[in-house]
């Protein structure tokens, strides 16, 4: 019984002892403060808050919109697309002797865009009022064209609005990954549009 207790006492000195000894190392050591956490960036499709624009006019003149400054140009017959990474601005224009309205948007522009637009999924049509007067906007979903090198296609939310003027409709259609918030850039570029 002696023997016994005389085991548990050394235990429980050895306990004692290296208890004390975690406890004398520096606060710094037992406790350290965490990592900074790393910074947010942006989504993807998210355009910077500091993008710069400037001044878009066709060669046909008749009107100018802005847009960002640094994409890409390319033209395609009547239209002019502008791109940087995972977004777009497509600028065209075409005759029109009225202006445009939700029902002829819905009759002739939908059924347009659903044969060209891979996984179109059908949005609404509505009467919006920018700058230069009122467009009529319709806002649809997407795919875009398989990355080149993954193979993986974006889902895209579009926005494509119509403005009248002079017999003839301008049509711009801004569109971007359906988790980027483009909210304030594409205001920009649609508040932007001026006739001469």
């Amino acid at each position: 019984m002696r023997g016994t207790c005389a085991a548990s006492a050394t235990v429980v000195l050895v306990v004692a002892t290296l208890a004390g000894c975690g406890a004398s190392g520096s606060p710094a050591a037992a406790d350290p403060k965490p990592p900074p956490a790393p910074a947010e960036s942006n989504p993807p499709g998210d355009i910077p808050d500091n993008q710069v624009y400037v001044v878009f006019k066709p060669p046909t003149g008749g009107f100018t919109v802005s847009v960002p400054e640094g994409w890409a140009r390319t033209s395609t017959g009547p239209v002019t697309a502008f791109t940087d990474k995972l977004n777009r601005i497509e600028v065209s224009e075409r005759a029109a002797a009225q202006a445009p309205t939700i029902a002829s948007v819905t009759a002739r522009d939908v059924p347009a865009l659903a044969k060209a637009v891979s996984g179109f999924a059908p949005g609404k049509a509505s009467e919006v009022t920018r700058k230069s007067g009122k467009a009529l906007l319709y806002t649809y979903q997407g795919n875009t064209a398989p990355d080149p090198v993954t193979g993986k296609a974006v889902r895209d939310a579009f926005e494509r609005y119509v403005f009248h003027h002079d017999s003839r409709d301008i049509v711009l259609t801004l569109s971007g990954p359906v988790t980027a918030d483009n909210v304030d850039p594409w205001r920009t570029v649609t508040d932007s549009l001026r006739w001469p």
